[in-house]
């Protein structure tokens, strides 16, 4: 498995290093899941980017409307 080296200042890695104890989890096993789950944000930032103008012209201005019609 790759690595990656980061540096961190002391206040994150101390809530990092608590965070992990009381999950019982390592920091990087955290760290990794944190990656995953904003990754997964920013693909989501960018799809609602590439489809906000085909919404829009369907009327789709809110989460609220898509939501009506598709809930």
């Amino acid at each position: 498995m790759p690595s990656i080296t980061i540096r961190i200042d002391d206040e994150l890695d101390r809530s990092l290093t608590e965070l992990a104890k009381a999950q019982h989890r390592s920091k990087s096993d955290l760290v990794r899941e944190m990656l995953r789950r904003e990754m997964a944000l920013a693909e989501l930032r960018l799809t609602r980017k590439l489809l906000k103008p085909y919404a829009d012209r369907a009327g789709y201005l809110s989460d609220e409307d898509f939501f009506r019609d598709f809930s």
